[in-house]
């Protein structure tokens, strides 16, 4: 764990701060938001040379040094059930400006990705030596308090105001837009700011001030996610990932025997996956991956009106697939098209959340800028969500940096616009292309699914936009 000293550097009074003859405490930088893009940009500002002299507060509501800061320390043995994919990238982001230091033996890397379509025999073989790595967000969180904590900053230097919210925002001269915002907490503390960071999630606050219009939608879908156990360690280090007609299930890889599900489903099958007993509900996440979306609602009918055993379950759902197993001609192969078999999932990991696409038409206005959930959010289908907020912290970094080596005031629109400029149409292609992929994806309509099997099989089998898509996943967000 975070010694008492370095915990009491990080949860810090506001000894050393200036103020404003009003009482407010004077900061240049003030982040809202402690998670992974937060906290990135609070440890690669205070270890730039150009920006470690910012005064930077970091403001959350969550208990960031008491909860998230020791698990790097005494990390459970079990794995958590957030996770990410991090790309090569973003990795190097995190490592190199950042300076942080993760915890390698729980993330792992794998090659590349094996995609199937439940409607179609439709292929995407896409191999490549660590494509991208699956890690924990608590690994990423955890590292990124340690690496602040290590730097020993004093108080003047850089504040964590933990288990405190936000309570209103406004701008220190009225109707003035160019004016520093007035962050006032729940504590009752007032910081003055010249740049204010939303990096609070879809529901941002700061987003809410700055009045910077977001557009989006639900998707009326589900992802569930859990924690599995598998039988054995897998003979290819892949991610596995199936296109169901109520939406894509994706069986990625962690370290030895381990493996982290994401489900993206409908509301009522949501709720039903996340009842179900454990062995119930593993049973259908090896199924879900071999056989036909026929017999997949039929477990699922027979589920919902409790018209089926957990043993007439394995039982049915052993035979059906070994029926498909012995269609391969050579049994070699069930390694090869098919993951390794879940033993179990740990029951405590299961969780379900609302999956949505929205995109806040810019991402800074004067005074403010926003970074990752709180400037878009995405489907979880192509395992970027997070790679995108990497990618805005950096580049917003990089206008910063900027901005002090040309005497511009770090708050001003010119200096952030460059940020904008740089992230709005990667990420708006991203999202764009998430979304269509789950629209295509989201019929079993024999027309709809006869045309995208063409296109899969011919992708697969044309090296050049093979590899252009790979390259897109494995250096996405950038």
């Amino acid at each position: 764990m975070l010694s008492r000293s370095a915990i009491g550097i990080l949860r810090s009074s506001s000894r050393g701060v200036s103020t404003t003859s009003s009482g407010a405490k004077l900061t240049d930088v003030l982040i809202v938001g402690g998670g992974p893009a937060g906290l990135t940009l609070a440890a690669a500002i205070k270890s730039s040379p150009k920006l470690q002299h910012l005064c930077t507060t970091l403001v959350d509501a969550g208990d960031l040094t008491g909860k998230v800061a020791p698990f790097y320390d005494s990390p459970p043995t079990s794995y958590t059930n957030r996770v990410i994919s991090l790309t090569r990238p973003s990795k190097r982001f995190l490592q190199d400006r950042a300076g942080v230091t993760l915890m390698e033996d729980r993330i792992q890397n794998y090659d590349g990705l094996y995609v199937t379509d439940g409607c179609s025999t439709a292929t995407l073989d896409m191999e490549q030596d660590s494509m991208s790595c699956m890690i924990e967000i608590l690994n990423v969180q955890s590292s990124l308090l340690k690496r602040l904590s290590d730097l020993q900053l004093d108080t003047s230097s850089f504040q964590l105001l933990d288990k405190t919210k936000v309570a209103s925002i406004e701008y220190s001269t009225p109707n003035d837009a160019g004016s520093w915002p007035l962050v006032t907490l729940d504590n009752g503390e007032v910081y003055k700011t010249r740049l204010l960071v939303g990096a609070d999630g879809f529901n941002s606050p700061v987003r809410k001030f700055s009045k910077i219009p977001s557009r989006g939608w639900f998707y009326d879908r589900f992802g569930v996610v859990a924690t599995m156990k598998l039988e054995y360690p897998p003979y290819k280090i892949r991610g596995w990932q199936r296109f169901l007609p109520t939406g894509p299930i994706a069986h990625l890889p962690l370290p030895d025997d381990n493996a982290t599900l994401v489900w993206s489903t409908t509301e009522p099958l949501s709720r039903l996956l996340i009842s179900l007993p454990p062995e119930q509900f593993t049973a259908l996440v090896n199924a879900a991956f071999v056989l036909e979306d026929a017999d997949m609602q039929f477990y699922y009918k027979q589920l919902t009106d409790g018209k089926m055993s957990t043993e007439e379950l394995l039982a049915d759902i052993e035979f059906r697939t070994e029926q498909v197993y012995d269609t391969l001609q050579v049994q070699d192969l069930v390694d090869e098209v098919y993951p390794p078999t879940v033993k179990s999932v740990l029951g405590e990991t299961r969780a379900r959340f609302p999956l949505k696409l929205s995109h806040a038409d810019t991402y800074c206005a004067e005074r403010i800028a926003l970074v990752g959930d709180a400037a878009h959010t995405t489907h979880p289908l192509a395992g970027q969500g997070l790679n995108m907020g990497q990618g805005d912290v950096e580049a917003l970094l990089n206008a910063l940096e900027h901005a002090v080596s040309r005497g511009s005031d770090i708050g001003s629109l010119l200096a952030l616009q460059p940020f904008w400029a740089d992230r709005y149409p990667i990420n708006n292609m991203l999202l764009g292309m998430v979304d269509k992929l789950h629209k295509i994806y989201g019929t079993d309509f024999a027309p709809v699914v006869a045309l995208r099997s063409i296109g899969v099989n011919f992708i697969n089998s044309f090296p050049p936009i093979k590899n252009l898509i790979k390259g897109t996943l494995s250096e996405s967000g950038r």
